[in-house]
């Protein structure tokens, strides 16, 4: 639990920290499309190179983000097991016992596994820099058009925001669950299968509970406050387009369509 770090706020004042949340949001939006672009590794390189210049700028210690891809250990492991054994593109590298390893398999197991990467450290460096407040404002401002139409748009801004910040909060309540539960002889580390699925149900129970009385308490709270989304209402924090800003999102639209132009050509 230690080792989930996503939608937790690490205050700073870098040059990422000051930037416009609308353009963190956009920008972060564009980059997750490019990396799903076919540009071979040299665009995964640019995409890349462009992350570990934005990590630096942030001053998010490396520590951290490697943290953030402990969690996604077992699902880049499964991914790997299933593309090299299941997959039959290219020709045969090399066999393990009667099962055949083909080439396409592994170039496209190292294509999902840097992927992965580039999405963990793009949405960790979003998350740590943006405040839950700031990243509600930014949504909202995305979104705005959106209220032409219908769409919930401040509800939906609303409900985005506390759910990133109430993500720490279910870890740390998580936790103490599980410290409760060790106290009273459950073991999560070690029995039979049986005896793991009773302890995680011991922990998945009390945890939904706390979950929804957590959410419970929280409406309460707003409804005491006489909270109403669809209410005309002024604010305190303004967003404000600085030039910095205008430099970011231009480097992100060359680097988005640079990387579009390489998937035609490669």
């Amino acid at each position: 639990m230690n080792d989930i770090v996503f939608g937790q706020y690490l205050p700073g004042h870098s040059i990422i920290h000051r930037l416009d949340p609308r353009l963190k949001i956009a920008s972060l939006l564009l980059l997750l499309i490019a990396v799903f672009f076919d540009a071979g590794f040299i665009g995964y390189g640019l995409i890349g190179l462009f992350v570990l210049l934005a990590l630096l700028l942030s001053r998010i210690p490396f520590k951290r983000v490697l943290k953030s891809m402990k969690p996604m250990i077992f699902m880049v492991l499964f991914l790997t097991i299933f593309n090299l054994f299941f997959v039959r593109i290219g020709h045969v590298v090399y066999r393990l016992g009667p099962v055949p390893i083909y080439s396409g398999a592994i170039r496209q197991t190292e294509y999902i596994v840097v992927r992965l990467v580039l999405i963990i450290c793009l949405t960790t460096m979003l998350t740590s820099t943006t405040k839950p407040l700031d990243m509600t404002l930014g949504l909202e401002r995305l979104m705005k058009p959106l209220r032409k139409v219908g769409f919930p748009v401040h509800e939906v801004a609303m409900m985005i925001s506390i759910a990133l910040r109430f993500i720490p909060t279910l870890m740390e309540e998580t936790q103490r669950i599980m410290k409760a539960q060790a106290s009273r002889g459950v073991d999560f580390n070690e029995g039979t299968f049986k005896e793991k699925i009773a302890a995680i149900v011991s922990l998945i129970i009390p945890l939904f509970i706390s979950a929804f009385q957590r959410a419970e308490d929280l409406a309460n709270a707003m409804e005491s406050r006489n909270y109403n989304p669809s209410a005309k209402r002024t604010r305190f924090h303004q967003l404000h387009w600085h030039y910095y800003d205008t430099i970011a999102i231009t480097l992100v639209l060359c680097l988005f369509f640079g990387i579009w132009g390489l998937s035609f050509i490669l």
